[in-house]
């Protein structure tokens, strides 16, 4: 039987990163039977699991094949391509402090997509045969996209469902902008779904995230989706430090105070998004990790989703392997779903990605993170 299962047989197992003689690792603990020894490994009666570290010196994520302690580095196969992604563009009416894109109403590394190129994907996903069942949309802010509504669109009436990522203020709130929301809503039902940022459930924790004013305004936006019977959920952070039960708990309160049809229990409805930091230590995933964490690659967001970017000045768009990774070359694998299918090379073996970036460790494999639904 392995370590972890017999391991959950004694008591609750819990994740999490411990610091040792600047070492991190991943440790596994049993309440009241396991503790870390001297040299940070985590003993389980008579046995032991070996943790994943690595030291601050290391040169870590460098190579594609293998870790900095030279062990064979894991990969994700696209098992079927169940979301495709479009980044609208970076382009924010707000800026954050801790963005991961660093959306702001200037960065326009990533410039406006169309219709036109949207179309293109779809052509390719139904020539493909591909089973996308879900067309995503993220930013930046979507709905600053002036192309915004007719993707919506364009994705609806081939029978996709779609999700659009976004703040709920004032792009959204335009009044042509809400007017051609409900008529989508109108056809289409629930098949469109919006998924709306609140950082935090308290005003003030919000706002340290995003700026003054900010609260009120996406509430209001969120009001009006409720009174119009839109299909929407919530993505939070779990940046601030509190215990997820009452991270919860106080989502709930908020959602009940306002009247919202959402279950701050439900994953699904209130999305906790673990923080991603590129200059953070984070232990490099190897081969060995999917059965010391029992974790599926299967499970991993590039398993099932691929997204689709325009670079300032480029000719033409790329399709990277997910939402998190927009901005490094190293990840682009070709200009369609064709090329990125057979990408070889680098951090790609036959379509598969290798996990060579820190945002593949801490938000996906540890963290359990999805931007999908």
């Amino acid at each position: 039987m392995p370590l972890l299962r017999l391991a959950s047989r004694f008591g609750r197992v819990h994740r999490r990163y411990i610091r040792h003689n600047l070492q991190f690792c991943i440790e596994y603990r049993v309440r009241g039977i396991s503790s870390p020894d001297a040299e940070g490994r985590i003993i389980i009666m008579s046995g032991t699991i070996k943790t994943m570290r690595t030291a601050a010196s290391d040169i870590r994520f460098a190579n594609p094949d293998v870790t900095a302690d030279g062990a064979p580095r894991a990969q994700v196969e696209l098992r079927a391509l169940s979301t495709l992604w479009f980044n609208t563009g970076t382009l924010c009416n707000i800026e954050c402090a801790h963005c991961y894109i660093e959306s702001s109403p200037r960065n326009d590394q990533l410039v406006y997509l169309t219709s036109s190129d949207v179309r293109l994907y779809l052509d390719e996903v139904q020539t493909l045969g591909y089973p996308t069942g879900e067309i995503g949309f993220t930013g930046g802010e979507p709905f600053m996209n002036p192309d915004m509504i007719s993707m919506a669109s364009i994705c609806l009436e081939r029978g996709h469902e779609v999700l659009i990522l976004t703040n709920a203020m004032q792009p959204m709130q335009r009044p042509g902008v809400k007017g051609a929301l409900l008529k989508l809503r109108s056809a289409y039902g629930d098949a469109l779904k919006l998924r709306v940022s609140i950082d935090h459930f308290s005003e003030a924790l919000h706002e340290s995230e995003r700026g003054p004013g900010t609260f009120i305004h996406t509430l209001k936006g969120l009001d009006w989706l409720a009174e119009n019977d839109f299909s929407f959920t919530v993505a939070g952070r779990t940046r601030f430090g509190e215990d997820e039960k009452i991270l919860r708990e106080g989502y709930q309160q908020l959602f009940s105070a306002r009247g919202y049809k959402l279950d701050a229990v439900d994953p699904a409805q209130l999305v906790l998004f673990p923080e991603m930091d590129e200059q953070a230590a984070v232990p490099e995933i190897t081969t060995a990790c999917w059965g010391i964490l029992d974790i599926s690659p299967d499970a991993m967001m590039c398993a099932s989703s691929r997204m689709i970017v325009k670079r300032k000045g480029a000719a033409s768009t790329v399709v990277l392997p997910c939402t998190l990774l927009a901005y490094d070359p190293a990840f682009e694998m070709g200009s369609s779903l064709t090329e990125a299918a057979d990408a070889d090379g680098g951090n790609f073996e036959n379509g598969a990605v290798k996990l060579n970036h820190p945002h593949c460790a801490k938000f996906c494999v540890l963290g359990g993170g999805s931007c999908s639904q």
